[in-house]
């Protein structure tokens, strides 16, 4: 590894220090940095994921539950999220397990009860309010039986 690419290794290996970071996102930074070396480029991801500093298990899993917890994403879009961070397999059928279902639906709940108060004189409510859980990235099943457990009628 040539000195550039030990300075780059440098600044990654503090900015993974502070954060999760994915290997897609460290490949892009470390190519810009490089001036678009691929080769020195993935030998300081490679070592980055050797050392530890890189883990996209791990990244996929904290991704996974802030974006449920906090920003009130579903499974779907998370699913689809990681994957675009080229997270695929057994990384995210993992990660995804370790949402917690109960916050989730509460969550979820929460979500529709305050969309409902500004939907609630429209006459396409429901409609508009099943489109907005699903393109939050809640599977149908799960937003049908949220929704009639707020209004307590049937879809």
């Amino acid at each position: 590894m040539n000195d550039e690419a030990k300075k780059v290794l440098g600044r990654l290996q503090n900015l993974c220090a502070k954060q999760e970071c994915c290997s897609a996102d460290m490949m892009q930074k470390a190519l810009k940095a490089l001036d678009y070396d691929r080769q020195a480029a993935e030998e300081v991801v490679a070592a980055l994921v050797k050392d530890g500093y890189v883990d996209d298990a791990r990244y996929a899993a904290a991704f996974a539950r802030e974006k449920s917890s906090i920003t009130g994403w579903g499974p779907v879009k998370i699913k689809f999220a990681l994957a675009g961070k080229g997270i695929k397999g057994a990384a995210v059928d993992d990660a995804l397990a370790e949402i917690d279902e109960g916050r989730a639906d509460a969550k979820l709940r929460k979500l529709l009860e305050n969309k409902w108060k500004t939907l609630a004189e429209d006459p396409q409510g429901k409609l508009k309010l099943i489109k907005f859980a699903l393109s939050r990235g809640y599977e149908y099943d799960q937003v049908k039986n949220a929704i009639q457990d707020l209004h307590n009628t049937p879809l």
